[in-house]
């Protein structure tokens, strides 16, 4: 009885190892088909090939997918990963298979392929000028990966580009040819055609009428009002530049109304405008204005000043009732000027003034204006920084300025010492800037001033003819030389 039994249970056991053993059966390379029956697994692994340079558990991480996670086969969360990879941007080929199937857990493999990076950028059609601004705004580096997006992106910024410098019909043409010298790299060839500049054929303009079309696009020997916006091929460009450019019609635009403004016609407006190609080489442009009505000043308060009286301040204004209301002459008066009131007040250290012209009452075509005046404290001179000098004693430089420690800030004196530093010829004006910091809360001021050093060394070489032949000489001049401070490493 006994070995009955023992054989039933040897018999049971053979039976339960044979069927586990066809349930943990390994499939490899199992045939994984959208038209299959989905099936339930659980990932056992995730490998991934083809690229080099990274981590593989980085690049298994951009998948989303995680050994042990459940998920459906074939289902949405494997096309998400490959999804995944292609948004990544790295990557010119992105596949995946299943390895083998043991059981109810699939082992993944992604297959990548990095995008090749840039070895050579070779620009054609350009001045060397334009390359540098290319090179700048495209955004193509060597060494960095290639993608369409990026290509197509620095096609569209170089198109800009060239129209914004009045070459609108440019062609940019972007290749890209394997290197053959550097493995999984490209050189790309960027080649512009500008053709010609775009023109302006014809400028149609409505709606004016106390502002001549003649004013508005301007003579032989006047400025139009729409400023570099000019009809090519008439005597009123002539020697004149007629390009179009985005740039240039918005300014022209702005140049037409603030010419309105000038004239007293505050409420001129563009009701329309548009640009259409005339040719292949010129555009037309059309433009219909209101002007709206003419306006006059009427009474002109002040409210604030104790430093300066109101008729001291109506003088330096110089604009009364019955004037025109010209906005671009009031803006001078109060504040562009040489004498104009604000000057009046930074000269006398008002560094804290403010003026605000306020138009408090418009009745028919005649306005009032209120001249709102902060004045503040004067404000004394804290600090005086000299930043840029490597070549002058300091103490050279200091002795030409005219804004100094304790003194009242003035702005005729710091214009004055902007002259005078470039006067002495070691540094360059264009890039004399003084840096104006207040401080409110001590009513002071510090002034920084950025130097630009050039060299004024000279040599000098002659070569004459004498009874002994050739003489030549050779003479070097050193500003700012000192023989007794040659050895001295201390500057003061």
């Amino acid at each position: 009885m006994n070995k009955t039994i023992n054989r039933l249970l040897l018999s049971v056991a053979a039976v339960l190892m044979t069927i586990s053993a066809t349930a943990q059966e390994k499939i490899v390379n199992p045939d994984i088909t959208y038209a299959g029956t989905p099936r339930s697994c659980v990932i056992g692994g995730i490998a991934v090939s083809g690229v080099e340079g990274y981590e593989d558990y980085m690049l298994a991480g951009i998948s989303g997918l995680s050994v042990g996670q459940e998920i459906t086969l074939p289902g949405q969360e494997v096309t998400d990963a490959v999804k995944r990879y292609w948004r990544h941007g790295l990557f010119s080929k992105v596949t995946v298979a299943a390895d083998s199937l043991i059981g109810d857990k699939v082992y993944l493999h992604f297959y990548l392929a990095t995008r090749p990076r840039v070895s050579v950028i070779n620009y054609s059609g350009v001045k060397k000028s334009e390359r540098e601004d290319l090179e700048t705004k495209l955004g193509l580096l060597k060494g960095s990966q290639i993608t369409p997006n990026m290509i197509d992106r620095a096609k569209t910024l170089a198109g800009n580009y060239f129209h914004d410098k009045g070459f609108n019909n440019a062609e940019v043409t972007i290749t890209q040819m394997d290197d053959l010298s550097n493995k999984n790299h490209v050189i790309l060839n960027v080649d512009v055609d500008k053709k010609q500049k775009i023109k302006v054929r014809h400028i149609v303009i409505e709606g004016n009428k106390e502002l001549k079309t003649k004013k508005i696009k301007g003579g032989l020997f006047s400025k139009g009002a729409l400023g570099k916006i000019r009809e090519a091929g008439t005597m009123a460009s002539f020697m004149k530049s007629t390009k179009f450019t985005p740039d240039r019609y918005k300014e022209g635009k702005q140049a037409l109304l603030d010419k309105y403004y000038e004239l007293g016609f505050r409420d001129a407006e563009i009701l329309e405008d548009s640009v259409w190609n005339n040719d292949p080489k010129h555009v037309n442009v059309y433009l219909k204005v209101d002007e709206g009505k003419k306006y006059f000043i009427r009474n002109i308060t002040w409210v604030g000043n104790t430093v300066f009286t109101t008729d001291y301040l109506s003088r330096v204004l110089g604009m009364k009732k019955g004037d025109v209301y010209n906005q671009k002459l009031l803006n001078k008066r109060l504040s562009e000027d040489e004498d104009a009131v604000g000057n009046n007040y930074w000269n006398d250290g008002y560094l804290f003034y403010n003026l605000q012209p306020t138009e408090v009452n418009i009745v028919g075509d005649s306005i009032d204006l209120e001249m709102r005046i902060y004045e503040g404290q004067q404000a004394h001179i804290s600090r005086v920084r000299i930043n840029g000098n490597t070549r002058l004693y300091e103490n050279v430089i200091r002795r030409e300025l005219r804004t100094k420690p304790g003194d009242l800030f003035s702005k005729e004196a710091l214009q004055r010492t902007v002259r005078e530093l470039a006067s002495m010829g070691h540094f360059d004006p264009e890039q004399i800037n003084p840096d104006v910091q207040p401080n409110p809360e001590d009513g002071t001021v510090d002034i920084n001033y950025g130097l630009v050093q050039k060299s004024n060394d000279q040599i000098e070489f002659s070569l004459g003819w004498g009874q002994t032949g050739v003489i030549g000489r050779v003479g070097l001049k050193l500003n700012n030389f000192s023989m007794r401070n040659l050895f001295n490493k201390n500057r003061e």
